[in-house]
């Protein structure tokens, strides 16, 4: 049972391309864990958790904020300091009180990586439908190692030091592209950010000394991921991808924690699929369908509002992400969105080229012109959205998310039928 999960180090990734509602739960799985930690992405990832009505968008602050428990941002995470001081005033503006870490070596996404990430979209005549938050850029002086870091904005010395060491490279690429140069030392910019450093300089921690801490004193952990698994920038369907890495494993190298202390891995999807920006997505439904996907769903992104593309259930994706994330568990989540629908499609197979396929093709520009091939079940129109028990659901409700274990080959412990804490069913024994 999800919810009451007592292992010591669990990480929660999305299974599809994001958007599958991994912030309700996080904020579910947070009641029985010490420690909520965010080990990739930025700002370009948003959670949406729903409290007694009331929706807290997130987009760098875990989504166990909620429920009080130690937060801790990763060094594995680009993170703008504007955005992340942003949402701490305002969740303590409601009252409530964040007890949250940062790592010391968590890469800064500074205003130049924004306006290079503007010009390099804008410049492309393919686009990948990039959020321009500075995400990549920001990655990209990461692995190159001439990134700004956490900790270097809390001292004005070192942040002065890192700009006359990297600013000059950085001004004649954003001149070279045709922007602003001046962006890079624009002493408003940098003042602001020293501010940020200086207020949440006691807030600066060694994020794999406090896990590594924690576990060993036998406290739960939970690592929270950002996106899903095919928009991870190896695995993911290149080059409509974000620019970290998104499955299961990273999660250890990103936070500095031996896999061996990895106890339950949970994968999120949701009932259909969706996907936001570009890129392959062979179930996709161009037509009414869709459009009743997108419109019960809530589809439209929580960090852009741009609306979400949506499909049938992909099993052979579905499938691949078993694979890349070696999940033990799954959560099911936005079913209710189906009531009404019938028959409910399922991908079982893709058609390429003559050939059937039970897995996908490698080259993205194959996964694009793959034709799926569907199973139809039955749907049902009973009001589910209220119903606690699993037991309670229609009979073809049940033969669903049944289905889907099968095509998938791991239990699905909770099934979400609304966007509430409540309107979470929770299954002890997954039917075989």
């Amino acid at each position: 049972m999800v919810a009451n999960l007592k292992t010591m180090f669990t990480i929660l990734t999305g299974a599809q391309f994001g958007d599958e509602g991994k912030g309700k739960l996080v904020d579910l799985l947070a009641e029985n864990y010490d420690v909520v930690v965010r080990f990739q992405g930025g700002d370009n990832a948003g959670h949406t958790v729903v409290v007694g009505g009331k929706k807290y968008k997130l987009h760098l602050v875990p989504s166990g904020a909620i429920f009080g428990r130690r937060l801790l941002i990763g060094p594995g995470v680009v993170l703008n300091p504007r955005v992340l001081w942003s949402e701490i005033q305002a969740l303590e503006s409601e009252g409530i009180k964040l007890d949250i870490g940062i790592d010391a070596k968590t890469t800064i996404i500074m205003p130049y990586h924004i306006e290079l990430d503007g010009l390099r979209e804008k410049a492309r005549t393919e686009k990948i439908g990039t959020t321009n938050r500075g995400i990549g850029f920001a990655y990209v002086d990461k692995t190159a190692r001439e990134e700004v870091q956490m900790g270097d904005l809390t001292d004005p010395a070192r942040l002065e030091a890192k700009l006359q060491e990297i600013g000059p490279a950085k001004e004649k690429a954003i001149a070279d592209m045709g922007g602003d140069p001046t962006v890079v030392r624009y002493a408003p910019f940098i003042d602001e950010y020293l501010e940020i450093g200086r207020r949440l300089k006691e807030r600066v921690t060694d994020v794999s000394r406090e896990i590594n801490i924690a576990l060993i004193e036998e406290k739960n952990v939970l690592a929270e991921g950002a996106q899903g698994a095919f928009l991870d920038v190896i695995h993911g369907t290149q080059k409509f991808v974000t620019s970290s890495f998104t499955t299961a494993g990273s999660a250890c190298a990103n936070l500095g924690v031996g896999p061996v202390m990895v106890d339950n891995v949970v994968g999120v999807i949701k009932a259909y699929i969706t996907r936001v920006g570009e890129g392959p997505m062979p179930t996709e439904l161009k037509d009414e369908m869709g459009l009743q996907m997108r419109e019960k769903g809530g589809e439209y992104g929580t960090t852009t509002g741009r609306a979400r593309r949506c499909g049938w259930f992909d099993a052979v994706l579905g499938l691949k992400s078993v694979y890349l994330n070696g999940y033990t568990e799954l959560a099911l989540t936005k079913l209710d969105v189906l009531t009404g629908i019938d028959p409910i499609k399922i991908c079982i197979g893709y058609e390429l080229d003559g050939e059937q396929l039970g897995y996908p093709p490698e080259a993205t520009a194959d996964l694009a012109r793959c034709q799926p091939i569907y199973e139809d079940m039955p749907g049902w129109t009973e009001d589910i959205s209220e119903i606690i028990e699993y037991d309670d659901l229609p009979a073809n409700a049940r033969a669903y998310v049944e289905r889907l274990e099968d095509l998938l080959g791991v239990g699905i412990s909770a099934v979400s039928v609304g966007p509430g804490r409540e309107q979470t069913i929770y299954r002890d024994e997954p039917e075989d």
